[in-house]
């Protein structure tokens, strides 16, 4: 630190050319097997958006289970790298294509739960949890609800465009019904609003999925982190979760068995596919996602230094009932 308490900081690395890029990976002992792809590869994606995949194929630091020198470990390539790129970004897209249908599955859930009870239930205080309607948060002193009606009334701003939604401004005024204004909602809308839901009511939905309503709060917070990090097409196959999803008193016969004692699968990927595999038994029985999940994951870079294990994954997860039923 200086005399005037500012952080001192190391200066901004220089702009490197393509070729510079290669070279400076080549001198830090990365392997590139076809210079010219490498080149094009780095042109396409970035070196920047490549240095997740190649991170963990650098030599670690001493004393560090996180931290890695510049230098790379023997064995690893270029080729390597750009290959878990590609595999993670096939398996990004196995991910939305599941948290489509439960998003669009929870949100029926809700609207037709609390429709009957209030057209618009998901601005009425009387039908929703006194906490989440109550309790004044932050600097602003707004409760959750406040703050969440306040994220709803942009998204539908944004909106307004929609056929769907310039319809019923025009002919029954601005105010939505819930079973129209769950369709403007995101999965970060829909997470924090089912978490804000009576107790009761959020076992009422909960339990078509076989779990209490606690534990569905969990898992679509979990399932919204996921989303997040797929939808911007970021690193996920082996990101670490920053809450794991919490699982009901599991039976050993039961297919997430196997995740109970295990808090590193819970908190890598692998543990949001379960969940994922789970919802989708109930929603849409008769997908193949489980199907083309398992075979992706199968076909994962072979290599000595990187594994399906940094996902989660546990040994031979493939013969585990709930890949297989």
């Amino acid at each position: 630190m200086t005399a005037t308490n500012k952080p001192e900081f190391s200066p901004l690395k220089l702009h490197r050319p393509y070729a510079d890029q290669r070279e400076l990976l080549k001198s830090r002992n990365l392997a590139v097997g076809d210079e010219a792809a490498a080149l094009a590869t780095l042109q396409r994606i970035g070196y920047y958006r490549l240095v997740g995949y190649w991170f963990p194929l650098r030599v670690p630091t001493p004393g560090s289970d996180v931290r890695r020198n510049d230098d790379f470990l023997d064995g690893a390539s270029f080729e390597l790298a750009e290959a878990l790129y590609e595999f993670d970004r096939k398996l990004r897209l196995l991910v939305l294509d599941a948290v489509e249908r439960v998003e669009v599955a929870v949100r029926v859930d809700i609207a037709h739960l609390l429709g009957r009870r209030h057209r618009r239930a998901h601005e009425s205080t009387a039908h929703l949890d006194a906490n989440f309607c109550q309790k004044r948060q932050g600097p602003r002193g707004l409760t959750p609800h406040q703050a969440w009606l306040e994220k709803y009334r942009e998204a539908l701003k944004k909106s307004r465009k929609e056929d769907f939604v310039a319809h019923h401004e025009q002919k029954y005024g601005a105010a939505l019904p819930i079973w129209v204004a769950t369709e403007i909602w995101d999965f970060g809308l829909l997470s924090k609003f089912f978490a804000g839901m009576k107790y009761g009511d959020q076992n009422k939905i909960a339990s078509r999925y076989g779990m209490p309503g606690q534990h569905l709060a969990s898992w679509l917070r979990t399932i919204n982190f996921v989303r997040n990090v797929a939808a911007h097409h970021s690193r996920l196959w082996n990101r670490n979760h920053p809450e794991p999803p919490k699982f009901p008193d599991i039976q050993p016969q039961h297919d997430l068995h196997h995740l109970t004692k295990d808090e590193f699968a819970r908190r890598r990927t692998y543990g949001t596919l379960c969940i994922l595999r789970t919802l989708l038994r109930v929603i849409c029985p008769e997908s193949g996602w489980s199907d083309a999940v398992k075979t992706h994951c199968l076909g994962f870079p072979e290599s000595k230094l990187v594994s399906l294990r940094a996902a989660g994954f546990p040994p031979r997860w493939e013969r585990l009932r709930i890949w297989t039923a």
